[in-house]
């Protein structure tokens, strides 16, 4: 059994919020201890993609999150934009892990410049400096030079770039077949036990 984790969790406004949803469902089912941040583009992207209301009001879309995935108390935290006094803005008390899913480039773009002037950034800030594990999942395509210039610092630094392309060998049947196969992907590189697809050479490939 995996030791439960504290992993910061940002929704931008890429296209791909099924894949945070997701993501954020399976990290709470595992145990593990999530900090949410969302931006304003992420609000939208999440009611056109999924018909979701992200309220701006912190409180209750932590209260949303605990009742639809049956989080214990305390196991879900959200914070709003501006709240500096989260734990995920400080060095002194950082998370084991972040995930941004979906990435926009323009979030991508400031954590790579170090800019830290939004919440999610500044948090993305601090796992760079205290040397913990950082997750961007893009979804832009193509890939701009820049893009791929912001991409390698931050791979410099660190930071583990996963964009969201699905593998087909699992021969999916469903949307969600695809979403749980990034999801997987993310799953593994933060240690989180599941059991979403069959591996590369398991025989019900």
């Amino acid at each position: 059994m995996n030791t439960p984790q504290i992993i910061t969790l940002a929704f931008t406004g890429a296209s791909g919020m099924p894949y945070g949803i997701r993501l954020l469902e399976m990290l709470l089912a595992n145990g593990n201890h999530v900090y949410l941040l969302y931006s304003q583009a992420a609000q939208i992207v999440a009611q056109q993609e999924m018909k979701l209301t992200l309220s701006s009001r912190a409180k209750e879309t932590e209260e949303f999150f605990c009742q639809r995935f049956k989080a214990e108390k305390g196991q879900l935290r959200v914070f709003g934009r501006e709240e500096w006094f989260a734990p995920v803005a400080s060095g002194s008390n950082p998370a084991d892990s972040m995930v941004i899913c979906p990435c926009t480039m323009g979030t991508l773009a400031a954590v790579a410049a170090g800019l830290g002037q939004k919440l999610i950034e500044r948090a993305a800030d601090v796992m760079l400096k205290e040397k913990h594990k950082l997750i961007l999942v893009p979804r832009e395509m193509p890939f701009s030079s820049i893009h791929l210039e912001n991409m390698q610092k931050l791979v410099r630094c660190g930071a583990v770039i996963l964009p969201a392309n699905p593998g087909f060998y699992h021969h999916p049947k469903s949307v969600q077949d695809l979403v749980d196969f990034v999801v997987a992907r993310i799953l593994d590189h933060l240690g989180v036990a599941h059991s979403l697809i069959p591996r590369w050479g398991e025989e019900n490939i």
